[in-house]
């Protein structure tokens, strides 16, 4: 795992905080952990140790302990053994059931947005939407597409949907490698996205549930390609 950026996010305020705030350090640590998951600098299988972490971190062990707790309980980490904890590695199964989840919540997310989403979060969307259709790297795409769907979820002004787009946002950490790794994904979110802005700019809650709910299927068949190539054979 790269110290220099496990380290800058553990010091870094929590996303949402007022400037100049600073979240709790065992929050922060969790976030630095997720984030380096999520970037693939800890991978499925992975150990990880405390003392490691509070080491590159300059933190005791008591904040670690605690941010590797709530990690074990969401279930992105597990006890292997003798190996102690390890990054889960999540079965073709579990991929297929929280994809499952996920077209849930985006479809219902794409209604929502396209029943409240204001001048100002269409404008907002719009912009994220040209980043995305602009870039080449893979993980700046990875990153705008969570934006982009991250923006969607606000417009919708349901928190409890929100809190749940959250949560599963966490274990799709665990799917280190980006389907806009595959060639030919990056286009086709590119149109994908554009269809469920253009429905929701349309205040058509219809079409903006279905599209998003097609978006999610498409990239599931990608993310099962990745697994399947991923395989033991």
């Amino acid at each position: 795992m790269s110290e220099s950026r496990i380290r800058e996010n553990a010091t870094a305020p929590a996303a949402g905080s007022a400037p100049g705030s600073q979240a709790p350090l065992g929050e922060r640590v969790y976030l630095a952990v997720l984030d380096a998951v999520r970037s693939g600098e800890l991978k499925p299988g992975d150990r990880v140790r405390e003392q490691d972490i509070a080491e590159r971190l300059g933190v005791s062990r008591t904040p670690v302990r605690e941010a590797l707790g709530r990690l074990l309980g969401k279930g992105l980490l597990e006890q292997s053994g003798g190996r102690g904890l390890v990054v889960r590695t999540l079965a073709a199964g579990e991929v297929v059931d929280l994809y499952v989840m996920r077209e849930i919540i985006e479809g219902a997310a794409a209604r929502l947005a396209a029943q409240h989403a204001s001048a100002p979060e269409l404008a907002a969307l719009a912009d994220v939407h040209a980043r995305f259709a602009a870039s080449r790297d893979e993980r700046e795409l990875a990153r705008l597409n969570r934006q982009f769907h991250d923006s969607i979820h606000r417009a919708a002004r349901n928190p409890y949907l929100d809190a749940a787009a959250r949560e599963l946002q966490d274990t799709i950490a665990l799917l280190t490698v980006t389907t806009f790794s595959v060639a030919g994904r990056p286009e086709e979110a590119v149109g994908e996205h554009a269809a469920i802005l253009d429905a929701i700019a349309a205040r058509d809650a219809d079409r903006a549930e279905q599209l998003a709910r097609a978006h999610i299927r498409t990239a599931l068949r990608v993310r099962l390609g990745l697994v399947e190539s991923a395989a033991p054979r």
